[in-house]
């Protein structure tokens, strides 16, 4: 059986701290330097499409709006988990590319949209089919009834951060 740096480490504490249970660095680390290294196998796909991950997660919040496809700066700072300046760098970006636009709001002229462009569209919906398959590549080393499984459980987890139970808040957790 593979022995993996997270076994290693694990087999290190019982040595250096046998008074400790660390069978929690079991899934955390594993969590942890899994999202490390899956992170790097999909920022490959959007590199692939001139995107950095920030630009095709704005892409990606627009485009399963549906038509359409625009939302507002606030949907995509909460929808994206970054930051107002951070949003609004990435639509710079996607904009000068010819990828999204900015609209004035069609039930408030006074505020604005933000509007996926034919080109935008297109090219994110190239990526996306691609981010799928890479994604399917990426489980395919577990079994249908263990991705179930883990699917579940993560759920479950999460839940309990959105809701505030893992951390003690008194209010939701988000990114």
């Amino acid at each position: 059986m593979h022995t993996d740096h997270v076994t290693r480490v694990l087999q290190q504490w019982r040595v250096e701290r046998p008074d400790l249970d660390a069978s929690p660095i079991g899934i955390v680390g594993r969590l942890s330097r899994l999202a490390l290294l899956i992170r790097h196998d999909l920022v490959t796909v959007y590199d692939s499409y001139g995107l950095s991950e920030g630009e095709f997660d704005i892409l990606a919040t627009i485009r399963r709006q549906g038509a359409p496809f625009e939302c507002s700066h606030g949907t995509l700072i909460r929808e994206t988990m970054v930051t107002k300046s951070a949003v609004s760098k990435r639509l710079s970006t996607l904009a000068a590319r010819g990828l999204v636009a900015r609209a004035a709001a069609q039930h408030d002229g006074r505020s604005q949209v933000v509007q996926l462009t034919p080109a935008g569209r297109r090219l994110l919906d190239r990526a996306f089919e691609e981010h799928l398959e890479n994604e399917r590549r990426l489980l395919s080393v577990l079994s249908a009834s263990d991705r179930d499984a883990l699917q579940r459980i993560l759920a479950t987890w999460m839940a309990s951060y959105e809701d505030g139970v893992a951390t003690g808040d008194d209010e939701p957790r988000q990114l």
